[in-house]
């Protein structure tokens, strides 16, 4: 390969991660944005003036606003269901295939209430999915509304743990876990906080998460 060939290979290489750095850059931003702020009070200048970057990388990296909210959205929730379907795999290969309710649930649950942590990497990401569930665009709307792919998996292992139980319990019962799950904004917590007089706090996961699972595997009784 001759001198020239290897400069211009080596200045594509170059151009190549910095368009990947740029998109980086712009993706964090928005993600902590709309976290912070909400979709709708976060404009392409906020995004590209946080991530210093050119008012036109949101359109060129991503196409539009709503298709950079929905990139995130994909992105985020892909990794915190590979993190619960890991967990679920672990849970089968200790109890040869079938796990009891508690882990199951452990699976489902754990995840989030670990990113919800105050120093975990992830918890504006776990903010952000919590505004996307509320105010996210059509499309975000629409797979909240009809991909269940990655509950599939946890309705057939409480299936197989409960066959007393009827499938329509165990359907209802899962549902009714998931809402205890998706009301843990920190709108609530700072209500329930009030409530309780100061008594309550989400910061200690460990504790949150032992309450939650508690509850949980009771509705799963009897």
């Amino acid at each position: 390969m001759s001198p020239t060939t290897d400069a211009a290979a080596s200045t594509e290489v170059e151009a190549a991660e910095t368009e990947a750095a740029t998109k980086n850059l712009v993706f964090v931003a928005a993600e902590r944005l709309f976290a912070l702020h909400g979709f709708q009070n976060v404009s392409v200048r906020d995004i590209t003036a946080a991530a210093g970057v050119n008012l036109a990388s949101v359109n060129y990296h991503f196409g539009s606003k709503d298709a950079l909210l929905f990139d995130i959205f994909k992105r985020r929730t892909a990794e915190l269901n590979r993190e619960r379907a890991k967990m679920l795999h672990e849970a089968n290969d200790r109890n040869t295939g079938s796990p009891p309710v508690r882990e199951i649930l452990a699976a489902l649950l754990t995840p989030p209430l670990r990113w919800l942590a105050p120093d975990h990497e992830r918890r504006i990401s776990l903010q952000f999915l919590i505004r996307a569930r509320s105010e996210g665009t059509d499309e975000i709307r629409q797979v909240l509304k009809t991909d269940v792919s990655h509950l599939r998996r946890f309705s057939d292992a409480l299936l197989r743990a409960r066959p007393d139980l009827s499938p329509e319990d165990v359907y209802w019962r899962l549902h009714f876990t998931l809402g205890m799950l998706h009301n843990n904004r920190f709108a609530e917590f700072d209500r329930l906080n009030v409530l309780s007089e100061g008594q309550t706090s989400e910061s200690d996961v460990v504790a949150l998460l032992e309450r939650m699972l508690a509850f949980a595997e009771a509705g799963f009784k009897g």
